[in-house]
C-alpha cells in the first residue's frame, strides 16, 4: 500500500522542485485535461501496485511455512 503513497510523494516533491518524471508528467496531464494521459498513469499505477501486493504475498508464503493455500 505504500507503492500509492510514493506516487503521491513523486508527485508533490516534483511539482515543489521543478523536477522532470511521472510526477509532473501527471500534474499537467490533469492540467491540460488530457484523459488518455491520466488514464495511463493510473493503470502504470495500479499495475505496479498489484504486482507489489502479489510479490508480498509469495514471499510471505515462502518465509512463514504456515501459511499455505
Amino acid at each position: 500500500m505504500d507503492l500509492g503513497a510514493l506516487l503521491g510523494g513523486a508527485v508533490l516533491t516534483e511539482t515543489t522542485f521543478s523536477l522532470h518524471g511521472l510526477g509532473q508528467f501527471t500534474i499537467l496531464a490533469i492540467d491540460n485535461q488530457d484523459l488518455p494521459e491520466i488514464l495511463g498513469v493510473t493503470m502504470l499505477a495500479a499495475f505496479f501496485i498489484v504486482i507489489a501486493n502479489l510479490v508480498v504475498d509469495i514471499l510471505y508464503a515462502v518465509v512463514d511455512p504456515r501459511v499455505r493455500h
